[in-house]
Formats: C-alpha cells, sequence, structure tokens
C-alpha cells in the first residue's frame, strides 16, 4: 500500500507518542490495590510487569515482596503467613516484611539471602506504591485526590483492562466519545460538538468542555433533581499523573441565577497502574458533594457509573486486539484530530519520561557490566 503525504505525517507523529510498546515509568506512586483488596491472605498482583505478593502485618500494616523466594523462586502467595512472616511453601525459608530471610530450617546458619520489599502508603480507599528506586520514595509526592479530603461521599472499585494504560488515559482525555461509546448509559447526542478549552504544560494536561444546554443523563439527573429540565454539564478531565486522572463534573439547572444554584458537583478519580505492556488495573474511586446521607443515591450512581466504565474496558479491550495484529505494519497510521491535542501533549510527555528513565537505568547499568566483562578477560 503507498501511503500519502498526510499518512507518512501520521506515522512519524505517531513515533512521539507512548503507545503499547513505550517502556514502563518506575519513579512514581501508583494504586496497587483497593484496601479493602489487602488482608491477612498472601495475595498475588503484577504490576509494572513485575510479580508481587501483598499482605497485612498482625497490626494492620499493608506489605509488598517479590512474589518469589530467593532460593528457588517458589511463588510466596503459594505459601503461608505466620504472624508477621512469611514461610515458603517449597523448602520452608521464612522472610520477614522487610524481604530478609530469618529463618533456613535445613540448616543452622542463615545465608544473606533477601528479596525486594516495596513502599507503601494507604490513602483511604488505596494502597499506592512506590516501584522505583526505595530510597527516592516520597510520600508527599503521592498525587492528591480531593474528593477524599473534602468530607464528600465516595464509593470505589476495580476492573480488570486488557489493554495498555496510555490508552485508558488517552480515552479520559477526549471525552467526545460519550456521545457515542457511551451512547446508552451516560453519553448524551450534543457532548461530541460540545465547545471546550485545553490547559496544556511540560507536566499538565487538562480540558474543560461545556454542554450548554442539554439534558442530563438519568446518573446525573436523578440525583441532582434536574430530570427533564435544561441545564449545564461543566467536564474537566485533569491528567494529574501517569498514575491518576480527575474528572470533575459540575451540574446545574441554566434557568437559575448563579446565587440560586445549589452546589452539585463530583469528582471520579481513574487510577490506571500498568500490570504488563497491554494490561492495566483500572481502580476508580468517585465522590459528590451532595445527597451525602442517601444511601440509595450512592449505589445507584455507583451502578450506572460502573456500567458506562465498562464500556469503556470493551472498547479499549476491542482497540487493543486489533493493536496487536496490525500496529508494527508498515502501512499503519494513525490520524489525529482537535479534539486530541491534549492527549497528543499527554502521550508525548510519557514517551519522554519513560525514555529517560530508561536511558538512565542503562547508563547506571553499563559500569557493573564493564568490570563483569574485565574480570572475565582477565
Amino acid at each position: 500500500m503507498s501511503l500519502t503525504r498526510a499518512q507518512r505525517a501520521a506515522q512519524k507523529a505517531g513515533r512521539t507518542m507512548a503507545n503499547r510498546h513505550t517502556p514502563f515509568i518506575y519513579n512514581e506512586w501508583y494504586v496497587v490495590a483497593l484496601s479493602r483488596e489487602v488482608s491477612r491472605e498472601l495475595t498475588p498482583r503484577t504490576v509494572l510487569g513485575r510479580q508481587l505478593v501483598l499482605f497485612r502485618k498482625e497490626d494492620g500494616t499493608p506489605v509488598a515482596l517479590d512474589n518469589r523466594c530467593g532460593h528457588r523462586s517458589f511463588p510466596l502467595s503459594r505459601s503461608s503467613l505466620e504472624g508477621d512472616t512469611v514461610v515458603c511453601g517449597y523448602h520452608g525459608l521464612r522472610y520477614n516484611d522487610e524481604g530478609v530471610c530469618v529463618e533456613v530450617p535445613s540448616q543452622c546458619n542463615c545465608p544473606s539471602i533477601s528479596i525486594r520489599s516495596y513502599p507503601l502508603h494507604q490513602q483511604g480507599p488505596v494502597i499506592w506504591i512506590w516501584m522505583g528506586e526505595a530510597e527516592e520514595a516520597d510520600v508527599s509526592k503521592i498525587p492528591a485526590m480531593p474528593m477524599l479530603e473534602e468530607g464528600w461521599v465516595t464509593s470505589e472499585d476495580y476492573m480488570p483492562l486488557k489493554a495498555s494504560y496510555v490508552y485508558l488515559h488517552e480515552n479520559l482525555l477526549d471525552l467526545t466519545h460519550l456521545s457515542f461509546l457511551h451512547a446508552k448509559t451516560f453519553g448524551t447526542p450534543d457532548y461530541a460538538r460540545a465547545e471546550f478549552d485545553t490547559d496544556i504544560g511540560e507536566d499538565r494536561f487538562i480540558l474543560k468542555r461545556y454542554v450548554v444546554p442539554t439534558r442530563l443523563p438519568p446518573v446525573w439527573a436523578k440525583p441532582t433533581g434536574l430530570e427533564g429540565k435544561d441545564a449545564a454539564r461543566i467536564t474537566t478531565s485533569d491528567f494529574v499523573s501517569p498514575a491518576l486522572h480527575i474528572v470533575h463534573g459540575e451540574f446545574y439547572d441554566i434557568a437559575l441565577s448563579e446565587a440560586e444554584r445549589p452546589d452539585q458537583r463530583i469528582k471520579t478519580a481513574h487510577i490506571p497502574t500498568p500490570e504488563t505492556a497491554t494490561s492495566t488495573h483500572y481502580f476508580v474511586v468517585h465522590g459528590r458533594n451532595f445527597a451525602l446521607e442517601e444511601n440509595d443515591v450512592t449505589e445507584f450512581m455507583h451502578e450506572q457509573l460502573m456500567a458506562a466504565f465498562d464500556e469503556d474496558v470493551v472498547g479499549l479491550e476491542a482497540m487493543e486486539e486489533l493493536l496487536a495484529s496490525r500496529s508494527d505494519d508498515d502501512d499503519f497510521f494513525e490520524i489525529s484530530l482537535k479534539a486530541d491535542s491534549a492527549s497528543v501533549s499527554m502521550r508525548r510527555y510519557l514517551k519522554r519520561r519513560a525514555e529517560a528513565e530508561a536511558a538512565q537505568r542503562e547508563s547506571e547499568q553499563e559500569p557493573a557490566v564493564a568490570r563483569k566483562v574485565q574480570v572475565v578477560s582477565a
């Protein structure tokens, strides 16, 4: 197939953006699990391609270790938890919560065996993990989720996504797809054509859309009392970090003056944590500042939202399946649109960060490799 000039330009532009082949960014806080997922059970979880085992100490402190015994790589998730130590189910080596082997049943002395432990920090309904070098972990750099700090009502959930986290971030920065992918849930026909503003910086990617006037879908109309009324739906998509995206929503009756409008806002934290290059742990924390005492509203909104987010999962997985068969073809290209400006900038940012980290890791390994080669040569 002979590509046009525009198609070749699209191919060139695509090579500047992160995709399913881009290395992981390790120097970042990611959510490893919902708080309720981690217990006194040894729970396996893969994050950024690394196999971990999660559990809680007797005092409730969460722990994350590499999911393998340092002796013969037996999965510790298939072992036993005794007190605050993990006993390997193969040869009985015992590890403490820092990953240090403290007992070998077959001998009196304990050799220097240890596996990696990872810094964790529990924040309300989620547990954050630092996958980079442990000494660089700084809890003050964990991205904020405002709905947890403002006394709002929240709910949370988890979905496995068989697609790259990069495309989930892109999905969230361009919500024109609401009119189509979400036509049966919380999308409306006027959403894709609504005016929008962008705020793009070196590591800041925000898109704000004004759907005014509109008729709200049930998930927003029923809890706010705006059913059948001409309303405003103002939505801000905010890429906070490679591990967090927050969508802000504001709704009001356009017939009311600003002073008359009740304050009715939602904030949804979409939290993508890469599992592998083509699979993602998709966590969601949703909050609202109205109907704070009404549990039935929480249940209704949560059910409606998760049905919509499941449509994203289905759509992104369909794309991943196609990309797996086509993205390496010489004639493959994707054309970006005006509405993609924020997501294109975001994907370029992810690629720059990922490649810079990969280059740094490689340069740090080179001296050790050189020394090893030198010794072998001698």
